[in-house]
């Protein structure tokens, strides 16, 4: 269901609700009445009605400025993705579903003259403040979730999860690594080649099964020519048929390669990593210069890069029930894992001996702790790479030599110190 619906749900309820009860009080409950006079009872639900609206106003307002703040201190993206949250949405129309029913309520005080409150539509409305009052507390915790710390720990969770998720089931029976070497020879000639038609738009998933058994199907293999959370423009080539005996409807390919407008987590562990880059990178802007909070989102992609270093990046494949590969996909290297994630950070923080000493100390940490010799060896070729950049930095001597001292702190306690010590 889409985030905006929900609160469309609350208020759809509480009109039917506030339209049904009570007439249904007054045909067949008419001998049970609040114990209040007629001038209380319509005091009471105005001050419902008008102080639900009334916060209301002041809760979205105070959110709206901190999703904006937030869009201005991390990124768009992100903030995109937090503006979203769902507990937002059922606030709102929990907010808007007490005023709505308080207003019905408040038709039926004294209704025809009988001196009478409806017992059960008062006792809702007194359900529904203490509804919106709990929903009010969580909203105030989540928009306290928006503290850089907190922030940095959800997308790292995210990244946590879709590459436990992703890796996981690719390396599972729905998918097998090719053999090596296999390439386009192998494949047989193309046969049908599918491209995009539309307005711009991201990959967010592949259906796998379905690309499967549709190749299967043709007795083909399908060869996706774009990834996971790249973005499609018109004309460019989806993907391409090999060795087909037969070439396939276009419809059901297309609706196999789920499209969004923006990217999504879903089969995308360079999402995780782009968001804190964009975050770290924001943190090292002239006009923030935060160079801490670099730090603290090096130790997120350390993490992230440690859990993908130890995974079998190689699962762009998959295979029938019989072990015919049906389809392939492009996914990252583990030298792409590493640019992606340190390249900016490394350009915009080479003015910082904090983050450079943060830096080595993920590089040769990832080095050591790598069982891959070839990706342990990828990751000291970084770290030559950052000593360069080190020894071309605007420091002076002391600070070159500092600065080539990793330390997880970033300016805190050096290795080599905690090493003699």
């Amino acid at each position: 269901m889409q985030p905006w619906f929900i609160p469309m749900v609350y208020v759809s309820g509480a009109a039917v609700g506030g339209l049904a009860l009570p007439r249904l009080e007054q045909a067949y409950l008419a001998d049970y009445a609040l114990g209040l006079s007629v001038s209380s009872a319509q005091a009471c639900l105005s001050a419902a009605a008008s102080g639900m609206m009334a916060l209301t106003g002041i809760v979205f307002a105070m959110a709206f400025v901190m999703v904006q703040f937030s869009a201005i201190a991390y990124s768009p993206r992100l903030v995109l993705w937090l503006a979203r949250d769902r507990v937002m949405f059922h606030a709102l129309g929990a907010f808007t579903a007490t005023f709505v029913y308080a207003l019905f309520t408040l038709t039926w005080v004294d209704r025809g003259g009988s001196a009478k409150v409806p017992l059960f539509s008062s006792i809702l409305v007194g359900i529904l403040i203490i509804v919106s009052m709990l929903l009010f507390s969580r909203l105030m915790q989540r928009l306290g979730d928006l503290q850089i710390g907190a922030v940095l720990h959800l997308v790292g969770d995210r990244g946590r999860a879709v590459i436990a998720d992703m890796y996981r089931r690719l390396d599972g029976a729905s998918a097998s690594r090719a053999p090596e070497g296999a390439g386009q020879t192998r494949f047989g000639p193309t046969t049908q080649t599918v491209t995009y038609v539309g307005k711009p738009r991201s990959i967010a998933r592949l259906d796998v099964y379905s690309l499967v058994a549709l190749a299967r199907q043709a007795g083909g293999t399908i060869v996706m020519a774009c990834a996971v959370g790249d973005t499609l423009v018109e004309g460019a080539v989806l993907l391409r048929v090999h060795g087909a005996g037969k070439p396939l409807p276009e419809e059901p390919l297309r609706r196999a390669v789920h499209l969004g407008r923006e990217r999504t987590f879903e089969q995308d562990p360079k999402y995780p990593i782009r968001l804190l880059v964009d975050i770290g990178i924001k943190a090292l802007s002239p006009a923030i210069n935060d160079p801490t909070t670099a730090v603290q989102t090096i130790d997120q992609l350390e993490d992230l890069l440690r859990r993908l270093g130890a995974s079998e990046l190689d699962a762009g494949y998959a295979a029938d029930e019989s072990g015919a590969l049906r389809l392939v996909f492009p996914t990252p290297t583990w030298e792409d894992y590493l640019t992606l994630a340190f390249d900016e950070i490394r350009q915009f923080g080479s003015g910082s001996v904090q983050v450079m000493r943060r830096m080595r100390s993920a590089l040769v940490g990832l080095a050591e702790s790598l069982s891959s010799e070839e990706r342990a060896q990828a990751a000291r070729r970084y770290l030559e790479h950052l000593d360069h950049v080190i020894e071309a930095s605007p420091f002076d001597v002391e600070d070159r030599r500092m600065a080539r001292q990793e330390d997880r702190r970033g300016i805190g306690l050096s290795r080599r110190q905690s090493d003699i010590s």
